[in-house]
């Protein structure tokens, strides 16, 4: 198997000098955590845009229930569900807005910050490794990197 200057991750991937495997381990696992993090703030922007999808059909429900003669019912669904806060006060982009101001901000700086005080900045030096492991060095389709990572400068 042939290999090059290039069989290797780029340097934003290669561990820092003195960095133990402890340490490349523990920040995998919070970088784990924030994938999940960002995995459930997807659902939260699903579950906005399809509560918000509702409320809408459901104004136009309610416009074809009049239409049809049913305005009882349709006045009770446009008082009573058009609209509605979603939780005490607040629409869902009120949600939106304190996870991502709060528990989401909070996460994202403090995750960075533990890469920026142990890996100089540096992010997914587990999974790199994990890739140098895991890959069949010299064979196509397993390569270290893009094609034109090793194009040079």
């Amino acid at each position: 198997m042939a290999t090059s200057a290039f069989d290797g991750p780029d340097a934003p991937h290669q561990r820092p000098p003195s960095v133990t495997d402890a340490t490349v381990e523990a920040l995998g696992k919070l970088s784990e955590a924030l994938e999940v993090v960002e995995h459930a703030r997807g659902y939260l922007y699903g579950f906005h845009r399809l509560t918000g999808t509702a409320d809408l059909a459901l104004g136009e429900a309610v416009g074809l229930l009049r239409k049809a003669g049913h305005s009882q019912l349709a006045d009770m669904l446009d008082r009573d569900i058009v609209g509605r806060n979603v939780i005490s006060g607040r629409w869902t982009f009120q949600i939106i807005e304190d996870y991502d101001d709060g528990y989401y901000s909070a996460f994202k700086a403090a995750e960075k910050q533990a890469r920026r005080e142990l890996l100089d900045g540096k992010r997914h030096l587990f999974e790199a490794e994990m890739k140098e492991d895991r890959r069949s060095h010299g064979l196509a389709h397993h390569e270290a990197r893009p094609p034109e990572t090793e194009r040079g400068p």
